[in-house]
């Protein structure tokens, strides 16, 4: 049976729970025939079928990233597919393999960027995590993407600062701890009380960062 009958769209359903199910079967079997059927299928001509599959795939990019981790660049290109649904869905499996495949992540970078800067909130919400990841990985990345990343915290709505500095704040090291105090700092005024308080929690571990000499 083709994994495809699993998914679903497959079934007549409208909700995740058939992709979810798939995802948590594939997962435990480490089944890359199926993955890889899936990930074929990320261009099927029903948008339902491809929906399903990219579903499915970050579904299993949550519970063991690296069973989806090979297929780096077929996410990256649907970054710029035209279907809105693609592009977060692609950036969001991004954002669970970016640790394993940070090297290539960087040679896409400007890709990533765009998407960014056009994107839905998903996609940007993954977007920051998938920069900040490969910032994480190299201080030659972190030299480039920081200061891109933290431009992003002194423009993004309030709101979505508390978020995006929690998944920026792993990638900040002594030489950046600075300015990512700075920018944070400055934006504590816009923010809710609650809001204000998980940002706190972040100046707290920069705050830390900024002690270490490595």
């Amino acid at each position: 049976m083709s994994v495809l009958d699993r998914i679903a769209a497959a079934q007549g359903r409208r909700d995740e729970a058939p992709n979810q199910a798939l995802a948590r079967d594939l997962a435990e079997r480490g089944d890359q025939e199926s993955i890889r059927e899936l990930v074929a299928n990320l261009h099927h001509a029903d948008q339902n079928v491809r929906s399903d599959c990219l579903k499915t795939l970050y579904e299993v990019g949550y519970l063991k990233p690296e069973l989806i981790a090979d297929y780096a660049g077929e996410f990256v290109r649907l970054l710029r597919d035209r279907h809105n649904r693609m592009v977060w869905g692609g950036m969001l499996a991004l954002s669970t393999i970016a640790p394993l495949r940070a090297g290539e992540l960087y040679l896409h970078r400007q890709r990533i960027l765009d998407a960014l800067a056009e994107g839905s909130v998903i996609t940007v919400d993954n977007g920051v995590k998938v920069l900040a990841a490969v910032a994480a990985t190299d201080d030659a990345y972190r030299i480039e993407l920081l200061p891109i990343l933290f431009h992003h915290l002194q423009t993004c709505r309030p709101k979505d600062v508390p978020q995006h500095s929690e998944a920026i704040v792993p990638a900040v090291d002594a030489a950046h701890a600075e300015a990512f105090i700075a920018v944070l700092e400055r934006r504590l005024g816009s923010m809710s009380a609650s809001q204000a308080a998980r940002v706190r929690r972040v100046l707290a571990q920069a705050r830390q960062a900024a002690k270490q000499t490595g």
